[in-house]
């Protein structure tokens, strides 16, 4: 084998591979005698069938699979021996007026991965916010509580009911004068100003007295679950039996037994463990997104263009995927921006993704960053639950598809690198109530919005710029996620 580089612009590399005739015909014997061991052909023996016969029946066919499988070979050997880590997978293009006999020659095109000097993780700045309950949501957390665990006693004297007393009644709703399904209950308890029942019909029980006879009228919701009754207009006769008036549980150690808690500050941390719980994720997105910044800022090396376009063929079939599905007041939004600086905007989000999806994929090359199976079966099963009833077919499918399961894994390796990157930064916590982190998250997204609609630069990375070739192995790929977008 013969390989002659014919072709080396930034990272883009092109190889002349030759494989003599000799070479070529001693895999096709090679093949033959392992045919001819097991070939059975009308008139000859098993195993006897001499190879000149096999040559002119599955010659042709022999061939063929030679080929396929020594281009594959050697196409592989000749870019480890010059140290060639591809981006994306190779082109091979076999010279034109090849025939038996002959040597084959054909050419190999290719991208390789970039060599990238890394950062000093160590002077990464980042802020990591922990959102805190505020006082405000914690006490209507404990009123909600106590509201749930409240008492009622009938009230004492006379009086009108309202809103919050419960009341016992009796009721028989109809629609153009026919009774429906399910319009009607006897001692029914319903509090006033739960909202429980169609709009409209609490309100009509509110300043009744006990024994009144209400005539409730109300107009079933257009998106009612029954059809048969959504937009209608019902009457419902109803017997008021009953007022009872409810006293919320009070707020102290005996509450928090019957949530469960040893006393009152056991509830309150578990309250606030709860409310916060929530936000840990955008918590970890925002610092995350901040890190991914700084990562983009620190960093400048040439990428592979072809990459580039894939992603941006993604993101582009995305976006015109999006369109379809919009509502007209979406649609006409989109319309607003020319589609040349649509793309323009597509195109440096996919620079975007490519830069970081190899610079994460680099560290944990050089790392050694493992997801431990564990991990990955965690990931996979979760993806099962989706599929209540589907579960085993589910798991098989990522089994048998390992395009699927590196699109399970993928983030997983992502987040296993960007987590190393933390522990190396110097990362700041503080504390914010949670409406502070709310109100953050909102100027996050607001400042984003203006950055977008700021007149476009020209890219950071010149696409002229050289690098030489990397003499690594094969790394591993991290694919950035949306993170990497904003």
């Amino acid at each position: 084998m013969q390989i002659t580089e014919t072709k080396s612009e930034g990272l883009s590399r092109e190889y002349t591979v030759c494989l003599s005739a000799d070479e070529i015909a001693e895999k096709v014997d090679s093949k033959m005698q392992e045919i001819q061991r097991t070939a059975q052909l009308p008139g000859f023996r098993p195993g006897k069938v001499p190879v000149g016969v096999l040559k002119k029946r599955f010659g042709q066919a022999v061939l063929g699979e030679v080929l396929e499988k020594a281009i594959g070979d050697t196409s592989q050997k000749a870019l480890e021996e010059k140290g060639i880590r591809p981006a994306m997978q190779p082109e091979i293009q076999i010279a034109e007026g090849f025939e038996d006999g002959k040597d084959l020659e054909y050419t190999i095109a290719v991208e390789t991965l970039p060599e990238i000097e890394i950062a000093d993780f160590a002077k990464i700045k980042l802020e990591r916010l922990v959102p805190e309950a505020d006082t405000k949501d914690m006490e209507q957390a404990l009123e909600n509580l106590a509201k749930a665990h409240q008492t009622s006693e009938p009230i004492k004297g006379k009086r009108k009911s309202k809103s919050g007393d419960v009341v016992s009644i009796d009721f028989v709703g109809s629609v153009d004068g026919e009774e429906f399904p399910g319009g009607k209950a006897d001692d029914y308890a319903l509090e006033l100003g739960s909202n429980s029942f169609i709009p409209g019909f609490e309100d009509q029980l509110v300043g009744v007295n006990a024994d009144d006879d209400v005539e409730v009228k109300v107009s079933f919701p257009e998106s009612y679950g029954a059809e048969d009754l959504a937009g209608k207009d019902a009457v419902f006769q109803v017997k008021v039996k009953e007022i009872r008036e409810t006293t919320p549980a009070a707020i102290d150690d005996e509450l928090a037994k019957k949530a469960g808690l040893d006393d009152l500050d056991a509830l309150k941390a578990a309250i606030g463990e709860e409310q916060s719980r929530e936000y840990v994720n955008l918590a970890r997105s925002r610092v995350k997104r901040l890190l991914l910044d700084q990562l983009f800022e620190a960093h400048d090396f040439e990428l592979p263009q072809k990459m580039i376009d894939n992603e941006f063929d993604t993101i582009w079939a995305q976006y015109e995927e999006q369109k379809k599905n919009a509502s007209e007041e979406e649609a006409a939004e989109a319309e607003d921006k020319p589609e040349d600086e649509q793309k323009a905007e597509f195109r440096e989000i996919a620079e975007r993704r490519v830069q970081l999806g190899l610079l994460l994929a680099e560290v944990g090359r050089q790392n050694n960053i493992q997801i431990a199976q564990e991990d990955v079966n965690r990931a996979i099963m979760e993806e099962a639950r989706n599929y209540p009833g589907q579960e085993e077919m589910v798991l098989n499918f990522f089994k048998e598809n390992p395009q699927a399961l590196e699109n399970v894994t993928a983030p997983l390796y992502e987040e296993k690198v960007v987590d190393f990157i933390l522990e190396l930064a110097s990362v700041d916590e503080k504390k914010v109530p949670l409406a502070s982190f709310i109100e953050t998250l909102e100027k996050d997204s607001e400042d984003e919005k203006k950055k977008a609609e700021k007149p476009k630069k020209a890219a950071k990375k010149p696409a002229a710029k050289k690098k030489p070739a990397a003499k690594k192995p094969a790394a591993k790929k991290a694919a950035a996620s949306k993170d990497a977008d904003e």
